[in-house]
């Protein structure tokens, strides 16, 4: 379902040269909840944008449910993020203005539908936020608003789930809670590529592996 071939990305900071993923290779089959563990600044985060479509590598190969996206023209790439790929940060990144079921609706803003409407609310009743639907993300808990990001994450469908530290900013309860959530997306056919610091995520997930200064260690 994702496959990530030998991948280096580079970046350009105060005249130097930072090589942020070197030589990464990764696979993770439909079902499966893999766990990228490891310290700030070791590249985790450039490996969820290049695993998403949303960063071009230097070099290397990213494969989403048979598709290269970086073979693709920016909108095909985007359609196939939308269709495939859905992601979740631990700045939350809700719209502030919008109610919890209108945040949960901004992936299907272009093409709203009853469809998506019954879907959403049904994410919102499945994650406990029934009773804060026509709440704004300020009137919520860190945990409520997290959970209400991966509620938006999961509205399309995807087949992929793409997490950046989810539990960052959560308390040990609220953190388990989305864990739990995530590990059910993948016990329902689901693929989980979480990135995170939290030495709980593997009690969750099936397979664990480290990144040290841009690089994998362990299987991969």
């Amino acid at each position: 379902m994702l496959c990530i071939e030998n991948v280096t990305k580079t970046y350009r900071r105060a005249g130097r040269h930072v090589r942020a993923l070197d030589g990464v290779s990764l696979a993770a089959e439909a079902g499966e909840f893999v766990a990228v563990r490891g310290p700030s600044g070791c590249g985790k985060t450039t490996l969820l944008l290049v695993a998403g479509g949303l960063l071009g590598p230097d070099a290397g190969r990213v494969v989403i449910d048979g598709q290269g996206p970086y073979a693709l023209s920016p909108e095909d790439r985007a359609r196939l993020r939308a269709a495939t790929v859905g992601f979740v940060f631990q700045q939350f990144h809700l719209v502030p203005y919008l109610t919890v079921r209108d945040n949960v609706l901004a992936p299907s803003v272009a093409r709203p539908s009853a469809e998506a409407v019954g879907r959403a609310d049904e994410l919102i009743e499945r994650f406990g936020l029934a009773a804060r639907v026509d709440h704004l993300p300020a009137e919520l808990s860190t945990g409520e608003r997290q959970r209400v990001a991966l509620a938006r994450a999961l509205l399309n469908r995807p087949k992929v789930l793409l997490a950046d530290e989810p539990t960052g900013n959560l308390d040990t309860a609220s953190a388990e809670t989305v864990l739990r959530h995530l590990a059910e997306f993948a016990d329902g056919g689901g693929t989980v590529l979480l990135v995170t610091h939290d030495a709980r995520a593997a009690e969750y997930a099936r397979r664990t592996v480290e990144m040290v200064d841009g690089r994998l260690v362990g299987p991969t």
